[in-house]
C-alpha cells in the first residue's frame, strides 16, 4: 500500500508502493546454471560440426556432445573425458555393454540410451551399404561390416548372412549368443530360417572375444554340419567368417571350406 506525507504547504505527497520480497509458495524452483563458458564451448563445437562435418570432431567431442542430449544442464567433457580412459576410444565406447558404462560416474539410463542409439544408427548405415553390393565382390567392404558388428562384442555371437541367387544380401542376422567361448548353433534353424527368406547362399559370421580368430575344432565340425545340412537342400555355404580384434579369417581362404 502507498505511504504519503505533507510538504510545507500541507499537500499530501505519495510514496511509490513498497516492493514486495517475499517470494511467492508457488514459484518454480530454477535448474543451477550450467559452468560459466559452458554454452559457449558447446556452440563452439556445434559450430564447427555444422560446417565441417563430424570428422572435425575429436573422439572426446564427439562424445560431449553425444551426450549433452541426454544431459543438456550437465558439463559432459570430465564424463567423456572417463569413458575414452575406460575404453580407449570412441567406437569402443559406444560399443561397450550397458553394464560397463554404468560404471562411469555420471552415466545414467538416458545417457546409456543415447550412445546405444548412436551405435544403432551406425551399423544400420552399414547394413543398408552392404544390402547395396554384390557381397562376393567387395569382400573387404563386407569385412569392414563385420568387424564394426562384431568385433567389439563380449561374448561370442553367431550370425549367418542370407543371400539371394546374385549374391545380395537379404538379411544380416543373429542366430545365437553365447558365452566368452561358446555359442551353441543348430544347423537345422540355421537352413529352416533360409528357406523362409528363399535364400540361395550363406555366409555363417562369428567373434572371438579373445581376439584370436583361429578357429577351434567345434567351429571346423559345426560347419562342416552346416554344409551338409544346406547342400541337401541346394542351398550353397560360401564361407564362415571368424571375426576376432581387427583381424578376420575366412575358412575358404585357409583351405578349410
Amino acid at each position: 500500500m502507498a505511504r504519503g506525507f505533507e510538504d510545507a504547504s500541507g499537500q499530501m505527497l505519495l510514496e511509490a508502493p513498497f516492493a514486495s520480497t517475499t517470494v511467492p509458495a508457488h514459484a518454480p524452483t530454477l535448474a543451477p546454471a550450467p559452468p560459466p563458458g559452458h554454452d559457449g564451448h558447446r556452440a563452439r563445437m556445434r559450430q564447427r560440426l555444422l560446417t565441417a562435418g563430424p570428422t572435425a570432431l575429436l573422439d572426446h567431442e564427439m562424445l560431449e556432445m553425444v551426450l549433452f542430449l541426454a544431459l543438456p544442464r550437465r558439463d559432459t567433457k570430465p564424463i567423456a573425458r572417463a569413458l575414452l580412459a575406460r575404453f580407449g576410444d570412441y567406437p569402443a565406447v559406444i560399443a561397450a555393454p550397458p553394464e560397463s558404462l554404468r560404471e562411469v560416474e555420471g552415466m545414467g539410463d538416458a545417457a546409456i540410451a543415447a550412445l546405444k542409439l548412436v551405435q544403432g544408427a551406425a551399423l544400420r548405415l552399414s547394413t543398408a551399404e552392404v544390402k547395396q553390393m554384390q557381397v562376393l565382390n567387395n569382400w573387404q567392404r563386407l569385412m569392414d561390416h563385420l568387424t564394426a558388428v562384431l568385433a567389439r562384442e563380449p561374448i561370442e555371437q553367431f550370425r549367418v548372412l542370407f543371400l539371394d541367387s546374385k549374391n545380395r544380401l537379404i538379411a544380416d542376422e543373429a542366430q545365437a549368443r553365447g558365452t566368452v567361448n561358446h555359442t551353441p548353433v543348430y544347423p537345422r534353424e540355421v537352413v529352416k530360417r533360409a528357406l523362409e527368406l528363399n535364400a540361395t547362399a550363406l555366409i555363417l559370421v562369428h567373434n572371438h572375444p579373445s581376439g584370436d580368430p583361429t578357429p577351434s575344432r567345434a567351429d571346423i565340425e559345426m560347419t562342416e554340419e552346416v554344409r551338409h545340412a544346406a547342400e541337401a537342400l541346394g542351398i550353397v555355404l560360401h564361407d564362415h567368417v571368424i571375426v576376432g580384434k581387427g583381424v578376420t579369417l575366412s575358412f575358404r581362404r585357409e583351405g578349410l571350406l
